[in-house]
This record gives structure tokens, sequence and C-alpha cells, in this order.
């Protein structure tokens, strides 16, 4: 059994698949590399298969009719053969310094019988033309060196949560939690990242620059216009979110926290989508959102409307829209649009 499987989903990725394999080869036998040919029309398929040839037992190519990325995780997640599970995006790779420092720290708490459920490290926003890239870390939210429990995370502030690049997850437990994204559906990673957290009882964080998440092509779904566009994907997300638990049987303080202000931030990315739009469809949208979370959880719409960037988006006329805007480019920080 490998250590570790990291499923690269792709589609039409001919000109930047290799970077990304090439950064993951660096794991030698201890991982297994899915490459998730998903319906690909260009050179991918070719490319993919040329480095199951060269690296047999360590890349394995898997050819599906195409279904989306969501779809694309899902089958990477029912081949994979390793203890922990990865997403690598095919246009993002990892920083060869930090990459074997990760697998050290799996393979050490397997050797001491210590195992984890979720293991984070950070992540870079490595954007086009930006020479200072952005690193989110979680150092003084996390605890360091050791394994640790949601009782002893301390307070994530705004821009500092948990990504699909941020974290590595036993596998068993993502197959446990019945996580399946759905087809054709951008923003999942929200859901891939939520909906397994009340599983997770053991951490450990690496204070790495691991994940290099990158920034740039005009055709990537966090570009303003592409979300505006495909902008009822991101509600169907925001709807899946919010119907994945009921917070009230959240036992644990420091979880529940957590997720509600994951609840927070993917219905206010929702939100404000919808009213960058400027169409009347839109925002009779965005009420109907609010309006369905006040009916499925009061308790959970008084806490969102409470909150700063709750009230933001309920703001009417000029001063209202700036104050919108604010809250966009905070979102544009968290979530790297262009």
């Amino acid at each position: 059994m490998k250590l570790l499987s990291i499923a690269i989903p792709c589609y039409n990725s001919e000109n930047y698949i290799e970077k990304a394999v090439e950064s993951l080869l660096h794991g030698g036998d201890q991982v297994e590399i899915l490459i998730v040919d998903d319906g690909s029309t260009d050179k991918t398929a070719a490319i993919a298969d040329d480095y199951e040839q060269r690296y047999p037992g360590i890349v394995r190519t898997i050819h599906k009719e195409n279904g989306g990325h969501g779809d694309a995780v899902n089958t990477g997640l029912r081949m994979a053969r390793g203890l922990y599970f990865k997403v690598v995006d095919s246009d993002d790779w990892v920083d060869p310094v930090a990459y074997p420092k990760m697998l050290h720290m799996l393979e050490q708490c397997l050797r001491q019988e210590d195992q984890i459920d979720m293991l984070i490290a950070n992540y870079i926003y490595d954007k086009v033309g930006v020479k200072h890239k952005h690193v989110m870390s979680y150092h003084g939210v996390l605890p360091e060196d050791r394994v640790f429990s949601w009782e002893e995370t301390r307070h994530f502030h705004v821009g500092k949560y948990l990504l699909m690049h941020s974290v590595i997850y036993r596998t068993q437990l993502l197959r446990d939690c019945g996580l399946q994204l759905p087809k054709h559906t951008f923003y999942v990673d929200n859901l891939y990242v939520y909906r397994p957290l009340p599983f997770v009882r053991r951490m450990r964080y690496l204070n790495v620059d691991f994940y290099h998440y990158f920034i740039g092509r005009a055709d990537q779904s966090v570009c303003e216009n592409v979300m505006i566009q495909r902008v009822d994907q991101l509600l169907s997300v925001n709807y899946m979110v919010l119907n994945s638990y009921d917070l009230g049987t959240i036992g644990n303080r420091q979880l529940l926290q957590y997720m509600k202000k994951y609840v927070e931030i993917v219905t206010i990315v929702s939100s404000i989508v919808l009213i960058l739009s400027g169409s009347k469809e839109n925002l009779r949208k965005k009420n109907e959102l609010w309006t369905y979370i006040q009916q499925k959880d009061q308790r959970l719409y008084q806490w969102l409307r409470r909150r700063m960037m709750g009230r933001a988006i309920h703001l009417h006329g000029c001063i209202g829209r700036r104050f919108q805007l604010s809250v966009y480019r905070l979102c544009n920080r968290i979530f790297g649009f262009n």
C-alpha cells in the first residue's frame, strides 16, 4: 500500500500538466500519482500515458468520460490505494523542499502508530506578474510539531480558511464521510474541504509552504467574469454546503465555530457575485438564498446577519455598494480571484 495517493484532475491540460506531474515525481515509491483524464480532447491523454509508461508503479492514468472536476476527484478517490489522499490541480504544483517534509511527517505518524485524519500545510498564491507571492500560513492558529484536536485550535481570522490546497486527508475518512462531489459543477473544492470536517479528530500542521496555487489563466473558474457566468453552479455548491449538516448537532464548540465561518464565507462569496452581476434575476436569487437559510436554521441566519459581512451585503444605495465592493476585495484576498 502507498503512503499517499495524489489525484490530478485533468481536462485539456496539455500546456501545464507536465509541471504538476514533475513536481510530484520527487515523492518516489511512497506516492502514487493518479492522472485522471476527464475526457480531454487535446494531448493530455497522450502525455499522461507517456508518464505511466516511464514511471510504472508510480504514475497511473485513468481515462474517463467528461464529468467535470468533482467527478474526476471522485474517480481518483475511488481508485486510490494510498493511506492518505491529496488533490493537486493540473495547473498547480508542489514545492520541492516542502514535499519530502510532508511525506516524512506522514511516515513518522504511521511509524509511531499515531495516525492522523488530516495534515495541513501552507499554500502560496502564485499569481502571474506578482513578484512577492502571498503565502497563506496557519502559524499562530494551529499548534505545531504535535498531534492536536479541534479543542486546541485558535481563532481562524478572516482569510485563514482551510482550502483544498492546504489539506491532505486520510483516504478512508473521505470514504467514510460519504464524500461524493457533483458532476459538471465548478467550485466543489468548498464541499471537498467542508464535508469531512466533523469526521476529523486528529490533525497535524506542518509550517511549510507546500502548495503553489497558480493564478493567471483567463479561463480559471475564480475569475470574476467566469464566476458571474457560472453563478448558478456557485449557488448549487452553496446549498450543498448548507444541507451537509444540521449545525445544531455539532457538539464541539471550536469545530462548530469554524464550520459556521466556512458557511459564512461560501455564502458571502455567492451573494457578492450575485450582486456584482447586476441583474434583477440574480438579486432575487440572493434573497432566496438568505430566505432559505432563515427557514432552515434560524440561529445560523441570525448569526450570519449580525456579522459584518452579513450586514454589508444587505445594505442598499451608494454606501452599500461601496461596502459590498470592499467585502468582495476581502473575498478576493482569500480565494485569489483574478
